[in-house]
């Protein structure tokens, strides 16, 4: 058998969403971190993963497909910080909609807990509010104490 009918063989077969979102190319190893930051794990949807599938440009992938759940720019913006190459695909009547590049904003309103402990916004009821300064890896300057919250720091309120 030829390499190529081996490969079709072996394709992973998912069941197909009637409406909702399919995030597709997120990081493997970051797969269950994004099913906990947009709370994937706490609701009552019919919810498809897979991890460690074949990926030409990350080596290994991961997917979510969440029937009848589309996600806020809030949302979008938290996938774009933990799996940057990320695609949305909106699915309605079983077909692609609508087609999203994530996409790392310049600025990051109120999702992201700036990791030094004395800034004014781990005290007090402050919103935090941090400029991108690097999106590769990410960097993230914070509007209050200026101090930079690395890629490898970030943690989301």
């Amino acid at each position: 058998m030829e390499k190529n009918d081996m490969k079709k063989k072996l394709k992973l077969k998912v069941s197909a969403i009637k409406d909702g979102t399919v995030i597709d190319h997120i990081p493997a190893k970051s797969l269950f971190e994004v099913i906990s930051i947009l709370g994937l794990d706490k609701i009552e949807n019919q919810i498809t993963f897979g991890t460690n599938l074949e990926s030409g440009k990350l080596g290994a992938k991961a997917i979510i497909k969440v029937s009848d759940k589309f996600f806020e720019n809030d949302e979008i913006n938290k996938i774009a910080l933990i799996a940057p190459h990320a695609k949305l695909n909106i699915i309605r009547d079983y077909e692609v909609a609508e087609k999203k590049i994530v996409e790392i904003p310049q600025k990051i309103t109120g999702i992201v807990k700036c990791f030094n402990p004395k800034c004014i916004t781990n005290h007090e009821k402050i919103t935090t509010s941090f400029r991108v300064i690097n999106t590769n890896p990410v960097a993230l300057k914070c509007k209050y104490c200026e101090k930079i919250t690395a890629e490898d720091q970030i943690k989301m309120l």
